[in-house]
């Protein structure tokens, strides 16, 4: 852009010993500078000064532009310093900038500057407070704004926002404004409302007196920590997510242990009886409770797998193989196929009518069923004993069937390889994972089905798992 563009009265101002410039904020270029402004931005000629290219700007010189055009569209006139670099080397002048028109319609800014004397420690400070990223005003005791740094413009716009009418609750500003004109020195975390929506701005407010009045003002310091609330809201919302599905986990692990143990008795018993040959009428009865105990097991099962979304959820941890097919193929093994009269059981649980009922469901095929009382008496009976297979109840008091298992593993000889198998109520996925971990072979879930009892007692106790163990003794011992 040449001079000639510029109207032809403007050429006078070159006769002015005050600098005097024209600048074009949208395409960041100068259109005009008189003789004493070219010496201020160390130019020899105005084609040199209006060949620079001015775009590059630091966001807080950009943000005071952007305020300065509107601030003067409408006919004003601001006055402040400013701080120029030409050629590198630092200039500080008193400007005064309003709009000015050109021929062509174009709106520019007309600067008017006289040099001005700073201290540079003045002038150190004044530059800092501009381009620090935290948002400082000064507001009169009545909440009016008399300063604002460029940050403050950026987040709030040009507009003379009052004290409290940045707050998202202005009753919160309203309150920590009038503690700062009481003379207290007020912080805290709120949200306000920018220029770009709704923030989280740590709040520093105090009270001081204004340099250029004398009057009381209030100096705010903010600092935008949108992303640590943020942040902390997240991690909360996590930990309370967490909490409840801990707290959910409980709930049904106790819904689970608490109505299939009654149920296990239940069906389990009546199931004894349909079979013991009784007379017709009370064979009878024994069906319907069988059957009505089988009902509810139904409902309790589905209560509990329906908000795991997985009816099927307890067997999905399990490894391969380790369980047997649905009861129908598992009813399908004859009963010459379950006997095992040479087997011997260790069953742990702490619920005496669970370990009457199981032992007598194992004697309808004359297999050998001791039992201990709770975890810790379970491990000491495993250590004793010569069993071929170890029945684990899980929620035990003294030591649980986890930590049975674990004890029964790290125990030395073959005893530590006797195949384990959970018998518990609570078949959640995850649950069942942690019986594996522990080093369980198999699962049957509560109530216990008899055919499903004998067939994994028979397949377990009869698997040829000491000849197994032995071999690879033997093998380890070349």
């Amino acid at each position: 852009m040449s001079a000639c563009s510029v109207p032809s009265f403007v050429q006078t101002w070159d006769r002015l010993r005050r600098p005097v410039w024209l600048y074009d904020p949208h395409t960041a270029r100068g259109v005009y500078a008189n003789v004493p402004a070219l010496a201020l931005w160390g130019a020899e000629t105005l084609d040199e000064l209006l060949a620079r290219d001015f775009s590059v700007l630091s966001p807080a010189v950009k943000v005071r532009t952007d305020r300065l055009v509107a601030l003067t569209a409408d006919g004003g006139e601001v006055s402040e310093r400013w701080t120029f670099y030409p050629n590198g080397q630092p200039v500080t002048v008193q400007a005064s900038i309003s709009a000015f028109s050109m021929d062509d319609g174009r709106e520019v800014l007309l600067f008017e500057a006289a040099p001005t004397e700073v201290d540079a420690g003045e002038r150190r400070a004044v530059e800092a407070l501009r381009h620090t990223s935290a948002v400082i005003t000064l507001f009169d005791r009545d909440g009016g704004r008399l300063f604002a740094n460029p940050a403050a413009y950026g987040a709030y716009g040009s507009d003379d926002v009052e004290f409290a009418a940045r707050f998202a609750d202005p009753a919160e500003g309203e309150a920590m404004f009038a503690a700062a004109v009481a003379g207290e020195s007020v912080a805290g975390v709120c949200a306000v409302v920018t220029a770009e929506g709704r923030r989280w701005h740590h709040m520093d407010a105090r009270p001081v007196i204004d340099p250029v009045t004398g009057s009381l003002g209030v100096l705010l310091n903010e600092q935008n920590v949108t992303a640590r609330v943020e942040a902390e809201t997240a991690r909360s919302a996590a930990e309370q997510k967490a909490a409840m599905s801990e707290a959910r986990q409980r709930f049904l692990t106790d819904m689970s242990h608490e109505l299939r143990t009654p149920l296990n008795a239940v069906i389990g018993f009546s199931g004894l009886l349909v079979d013991a040959g009784l007379e017709a009428s009370r064979t009878g009865q024994a069906r319907l409770i069988h059957e009505a105990g089988q009902d509810l097991l139904t409902v309790v099962n589905r209560m509990i797998a329906e908000p795991d979304a997985d009816a099927g959820a307890g067997q999905a941890g399990m490894p391969e193989g380790a369980m047997q097919e649905p009861a129908e193929e598992t009813g399908m093994e004859t009963e010459s196929e379950m006997v095992t009269a040479s087997v011997r059981v260790l069953y742990v649980d702490d619920n005496q009518s669970n370990r009457t009922l199981v032992k007598a469901m194992l004697a309808t095929q004359e297999i050998v069923c001791e039992t201990a009382d709770d975890g810790a008496q379970g491990v000491d009976a495993a250590a004793a004993g010569d069993w071929d297979v170890i029945l684990m109840d899980i929620q035990m008091p003294v030591m649980d069937g986890v930590a049975a298992a674990r004890g029964i593993r790290a125990l030395d000889g073959q005893v530590s390889a006797t195949p384990i198998i959970a018998l518990t109520a609570n078949t959640l996925d995850e649950q069942v994972r942690g019986y594996f971990e522990a080093g369980m072979d198999d699962l049957i879930a509560k109530p216990v089905d008899m055919i499903e009892l004998l067939t994994k007692v028979a397949q377990w106790g009869g698997s040829g798992w000491r000849e197994t163990v032995g071999t690879e003794a033997g093998t380890g011992a070349d």
